[in-house]
């Protein structure tokens, strides 16, 4: 595999031409901590989240921007200069490059760009050293008639990478705030220069090249536009500040790297660029190498170095590391997407299968289950680990037994029964207490032992968009996937205690499993519609169910202890299908249902008002896919087109990357995260189900 050619995705344009894909796509790359350096194609940064180094460091400080950009001019003699790439200051055109920027392509998930001006080509490439909160770019002077001046110029604006863009963040205290000159500390030495912020780490630029160069000192601040921060409400405009450029020589054959990082000088001395980019490609390789075989190529291999961005070491939750190292164990976990979402556990159970088990690391799913079992709390895990944080936010009603399920799933794929027997107690705590009751009432309802959930202010299923004091859908009640979920967790609970020779447990618990599965089929099957109602017993509404079509009805189906009576399967998946299905996910709810969106856009309050009530998933198509085969058995001849639809994920939005969600209707604009890891977990599952076995 080390010699193999690298998995490729080019992407390419006529010369001369502005295409807005240039400025609509972007790339990722991250660094196994949760930091990352991520932006368009263009160069332009349209986030607040772009940037070429967002490190991840430890609570309480979060994720922060180190460097903003690297702007980039090629010069020729004595010319003025031909802009390569840069951000695009307020009030000024913004850049797309295509007159000089020949192509853009990812070669093994790494992005990298070629520009042509006259004669002259050069590539540049970007990676970020694994857990490392390092990033390397790199030039390479392809082609030249001579000596070239590469000018590169750092831009900073030191803050946390949700921070607000509108002012100088981490300033010196002794600056005023409105003083043009850069705002930051910094030393130059012969290892290079070290920039030095208010409150984090020292960021440390370095040249590795053929020929030195000094920082030429011209203190500047420029204020930007970030053009996607305004479409989605928020502010876009801010200053961003630079001590001075590199001019630096280069010749035909040259290759310069620049570091950026916040790790030590002797780290940064350790390995040299060249070594650290030899030892990422080999560790990428090896990722497809031992994946799951339908994943070894093509769009399946594009997959998994898209899912290897979302397993990560939890460097910020120091107390974790130190955990789990002293009984012998790494800490692993889960960025649930990027660029904003940090570590959440319903999306990490839903994603293990697909970003670990299928791609053939069952020690890092072990190392997410036993992260997140440390912090099991009156039989709940928690919802998500707020940035910078130790300590988690418990407000779910479903990730816990999303947890039992995920434990299921590793000891069937793996065989391995010594994790789950190792979990027990947490397994215990998590059936037990919500057989008793727990935090925000979800409790089983004694009478009919189905689950029911809700509290005042909050939203405890996945549906869980919150604007203020608006829960946009509430669902308070029994919801159906909740006791889909439920259902199979006490199922999967009785195996275990017979397997375990507890036989008392196991009969215990297959009877409440009875008693409930008795109930849903009563309770939830809306005859007259052919389809699931989607919250029964439905809280403030006496006698009233909530018939809305949406698609959570197929974990019912799709589990593998399915709650739904095997005869009503057929019409409930042909429903969602029917009514949900797009090419790219499935919709929440069904058109002309009076709170059907078609479209995720505006402000913040306008999109969580459509997060859920017709905005189109990704992960979903893992259910369905599931439910497709659970009622037409091996015959995946109608589910065909899943693979077009990996293709669209892949070359839209991210490239390379699977969207979080995407408008309701064609076109269907992905929207939201740029990169989603219960997305591309769920689009690996369906990959390796519809795989000629």
């Amino acid at each position: 595999m080390t010699d193999a050619a690298p998995i490729t995705r080019r992407v390419g344009w006529r010369r001369g031409e502005a295409p807005a894909a240039t400025l609509s796509r972007e790339w990722l790359v991250t660094n196994g901590l949760g930091g990352y350096a991520a932006g368009t194609v263009a160069g332009a940064a349209t986030r607040r989240f772009h940037g070429v180094l967002i490190a991840a460091l430890p609570a309480p400080l979060g994720r922060y921007l180190a460097l903003a950009a690297l702007d980039e001019t090629l010069r020729l003699d004595h010319d003025g200069g031909e802009r390569l790439s840069g951000s695009s200051p307020f009030g000024g055109p913004v850049r797309t490059p295509t007159d000089t920027l020949l192509e853009f392509a990812l070669e093994d998930g790494l992005p990298v760009w070629t520009w042509q001006v006259g004669a002259v080509r050069i590539e540049k490439r970007l990676l970020m050293p694994h857990l490392r909160n390092t990033a390397h770019v790199t030039y390479a002077v392809r082609d030249a008639p001579g000596v070239i001046t590469l000018e590169l110029l750092p831009r900073f604006n030191v803050r946390p990478h949700e921070g607000s863009v509108e002012t100088l963040h981490a300033r010196r205290p002794d600056r005023p705030a409105d003083r043009p000159s850069f705002p930051y500390d910094i030393e130059e030495s012969v290892r290079g220069i070290e920039v030095r912020a208010e409150g984090v780490p020292p960021i440390r630029l370095a040249l590795v090249g053929p020929r030195p160069a000094r920082l030429l000192r011209a203190e500047d601040t420029v204020e930007l536009l970030y053009a996607m921060e305004r479409e989605r409400g928020y502010d876009f405009r801010g200053p961003v500040a630079s001590p001075g450029r590199w001019d630096v020589l280069l010749e035909p054959g040259d290759v310069l790297t620049v570091v950026i990082s916040m790790q030590s000088w002797e780290e940064l001395a350790a390995i040299d660029p060249a070594e650290a980019r030899a030892a990422e490609l080999r560790r990428r390789r090896a990722l497809i190498e031992r994946a799951h075989p339908a994943l070894r190529t093509g769009l399946g291999a594009e997959l998994v170095l898209a899912a290897d961005q979302f397993v990560i070491s939890p460097h910020a939750r120091v107390a974790d590391e130190a955990r789990l190292h002293a009984e012998g164990r790494e800490a692993r976990s889960v960025i649930a997407g990027y660029h904003w979402f940090t570590e959440w556990g319903r999306d990490t159970m839903i994603s293990l299968d697909g970003l670990t088990l299928r791609t053939g690391d069952p020690q890092d799913a072990a190392s997410i289950l036993h992260t997140f079992a440390r912090h099991v709390r009156d039989g709940l895990i928690p919802n998500y680990f707020p940035e910078g944080a130790q300590d988690g936010v418990y407000h779910t009603a479903d990730a816990s037994l999303w947890f039992v399920h995920a434990i299921g799933r590793y000891e069937r794929l793996t065989g391995d029964v010594g994790l789950r027997r190792a979990l027990a107690p947490a397994i215990a705590q998590i059936i037990e207490r919500h057989l008793a009751g727990t935090r925000f009432g979800i409790g089983m309802d004694p009478r009919d032992g189905l689950l029911r959930q809700g509290a005042p202010g909050y939203q405890l299923t996945w549906m869980d968009a919150k604007v203020g004091d608006w829960v946009v859908t509430p669902r308070r009640g029994k919801a159906v996937e909740i006791n889909a979920l439920w259902y199979n967790a006490l199922r999967l609970a009785e195996e275990w205690a017979h397997a375990d020779g507890d036989a008392a447990v196991a009969e215990r618990l297959g009877g409440i499993a009875s008693q409930a599965r008795d109930a849903f089929n009563a309770r939830f099957w809306n005859a007259p519609a052919g389809y699931c109602f989607d919250v029964v017993d439905v809280e403030g509404r006496d006698g009233v169910d909530d018939p809305s079509l949406r698609p959570n009805q197929l974990l019912a189906i799709s589990l593998p202890h399915p709650v739904l009576a095997p005869e009503r399967w057929r019409p409930a998946l042909d429903a969602v299908r029917g009514a949900l299905l797009t090419p790219v996910g499935v919709r929440t709810l069904a058109p002309g249902d009076p709170d059907y969106r078609a479209r995720y856009d505006g402000d913040l309050r306008a999109r969580d008002a459509a997060y859920h009530q017709g905005t189109a998933w990704g992960w979903l198509l893992g259910p369905l896919v599931d439910a497709w085969r659970r009622v037409h058995g091996d015959d995946s001849e109608g589910l065909s087109w899943i693979t077009e639809s990996v293709a669209t994920n892949l070359s839209e939005a991210c490239l390379g990357q699977a969207s979080e969600i995407f408008d309701a209707e064609a076109p269907y604009t992905p929207r939201g995260c740029v990169a989603q890891a219960w997305s591309v977990a769920e689009l690996i599952r369906c990959l390796v189900t519809i795989a000629p076995s």
